[in-house]
Order: C-alpha cells, then structure tokens, then sequence
C-alpha cells in the first residue's frame, strides 16, 4: 500500500513509539490522526507536525467513545487505510507480595487497555477500510497492532502485561483470515525492550541491565526503528497474519536471583 496521500490513525500517538510513528507517517506523505489520552503531548504534536494531522483525545477502553471519535476521525479524513495500535499501559506485580494478594483490578486495567483498547479500534474501523476502493493488488487497508515479546517471555510479575499481548497475538492471524476476502490485512509488531516513557519509569541501572541482555546491538531499541517496521509492513503487501520480533535477538530467560 502506498503511504503518501493515506489516511492513517495512530493510537498512543502523543508519545513513544505512537510519536514515533506518526512522524515517520507524515514524513512519506500520509495525514494522521493522533489519539491519546494525553492531550498536552497530543495537541503539541499536531501543532507540531502541521495541517497534516490532527489531534483526538480518546481512552481506548471506551468503545462509545471509539466509535464517536472515529466519526469525527473519517468526517475530517474521508477514510482511513491504516490503523496503527500503539496505546498501552503496563507494570509488574505479584499476585501475592509484600502487601497480600494483588488487587483484581491491577489485572483488568492493563488488559483492558492492551488487549481490550485494540480490539475496540479495530471493531470501530473495520466498516471504514472495507468500504474502500481496492488498489491494483485488491488491498484494502492495513491494521499493525502493538504486541511484546512479553508475550512469549513474560517476567514475574507481567501476568496481566504478558496476557494481554498475548491476546494481540493470538487476534492476529484469527482477524488476518476473518479480512481477508476484504483486502485488509493485519499484522502485529513484539518490541523487545526500547527506549519509550513506559520502560523509562524504571531505575537507570535496571536499564543498564535490560540493554546489556540484548545480543546485538546491545542497547535499548529506539522508537524510529519501531516506526520504519511499521512503514514496511504497510508498504509490503505479503505481510498479513503475522508477528515479528523486533527485540535484536533478545530472548528473556527466568532471571532467578
């Protein structure tokens, strides 16, 4: 699919690798639209970037609000083509620590905005990319979902990081085959460990200690790199229905102390 002159929505837009993405979008000619829940960051991108995008407050949980801002999203746009999940939230916990037995909404937050808010945005855009014109290949739209390698090497204390990205890649070729009559395909990204605002909440020498497991290179990844992924999966019309690594060979052992 050809990105100049697409219409694309990017969700956890305002930071990241949401940011990354969008700038890398608007950089190969498409418009944006930008949705988060930060509306500082957001706004300021978008003024940032110019007419080319534009800026929607939304939290991804709320399928009404999906809906209503997805409106407004193809009211401004006409259409959208690509669809890029990038909002997340995680944390790790014990389900029994020091303070007892974990609260069950630890658990049902972090899915419900991983795995929950995904599937809100792809249910609220589907109808969208259908109703395109087929480009000479009969394609569609693209959806590039934000999974982890969590998702496979999940870390004590990740249960609810590790099943919500879990369900992302499960969702993945199920939703790949359920679109593909409509010329949409879909396809998910399982960033190791890089260098965004949700990793950085943790100390400097645990970062240290992440970057150095990494085989090579041996550092954080950065969220360009993540953003020019999600350029060649929407260029790439043989992507569909799968999930790629990006993690530098990184594979997450038990870590026992």
């Amino acid at each position: 699919m050809e990105i100049k002159d697409s219409k694309a929505v990017v969700t956890g837009g305002a930071s990241g690798l949401g940011e990354a993405t969008v700038r890398a979008l608007v950089a190969e000619g498409a418009q944006v639209a930008i949705i988060d829940m930060d509306r500082d960051k957001g706004e300021a991108l978008a003024g940032e970037l110019g007419a080319a995008v534009r800026f929607f407050p939304l939290n991804v949980v709320d399928h009404n609000e999906v809906d209503n801002v997805i409106q407004k999203i193809l009211e401004a746009f006409g259409t959208l083509h690509a669809v890029i999940n990038c909002a997340g939230t995680g944390g790790s916990v014990r389900i029994v620590g020091k303070e007892g037995v974990v609260p069950v909404e630890w658990f049902t937050r972090i899915v419900d905005v991983n795995l929950l808010g995904t599937f809100n945005m792809i249910r609220s855009t589907a109808s969208s990319l259908m109703r395109n014109e087929p480009n000479p290949q009969g394609e569609r739209g693209v959806y590039v979902n934000t999974g982890s390698i969590a998702a496979f090497d999940g870390q004590v204390g990740q249960a609810a990081y590790s099943a919500s990205k879990g369900g992302i890649v499960s969702m993945t070729l199920t939703l790949a085959r359920e679109f593909a009559d409509n010329g949409i395909r879909v396809m998910t990204i399982l960033p190791g460990i890089f260098n965004t605002p949700l990793l950085n909440r943790n100390p400097q020498k645990v970062l240290d200690r992440l970057a150095r497991q990494v085989p090579f290179p041996p550092r954080l990844g950065e969220p360009p790199e993540f953003a020019s992924l999600v350029l060649h999966i929407i260029r790439n019309p043989y992507l569909n229905g799968e999930c790629i690594r990006l993690d530098g060979g990184l594979r997450m052992g038990f870590g026992r102390k």
